[in-house]
């Protein structure tokens, strides 16, 4: 089981970009990828989830209405579209996937509520 994120790179506040994470074993097997974001000297931050058995979806707060998370089935994997990207958006990136059931009590932005782990883009936002 790998998960390889791609798609990192540098761009301009204001600017849009689109990660993509892709998954060697899909579908049904995993209920649940994250996106995560850690920056230089801070700790690893959840940014999104979809929850792959109802397709909701969740966000970190300072990301609600720029990014979105989707999924394409027949390629094995999901995207993160960034737009109106900003300086403090500037981390390495990653797609992680849970393996186990979606409990009532999902902790969508927690670490340990995946198991499966990439290894990670640079994602960096500058003037």
């Amino acid at each position: 089981v790998q998960l390889q994120a791609s798609g990192g790179g540098l761009v301009q506040p204001g600017e849009s970009m689109t990660l993509s994470c892709t998954i060697s074993r899909f579908s049904s097997s995993y209920y649940a990828i994250a996106w995560f974001r850690q920056a230089p000297g801070k700790q690893r931050e959840a940014v999104s989830c979809i929850n792959t058995e109802t397709n909701s979806t969740y966000y970190v707060d300072s990301v609600k209405g720029r990014f979105t998370i989707s999924r394409d089935n027949n390629k094995n994997t999901v995207y993160l579209q960034m737009n109106t990207l900003k300086l403090e958006d500037t981390a390495v990136y990653y797609c992680a996937a849970r393996s186990w059931l979606v409990s009532p009590a999902f902790s969508w932005w927690a670490l340990w509520e995946y198991d499966y782990w990439g290894q990670g883009t640079q994602v960096t936002v500058s003037s």
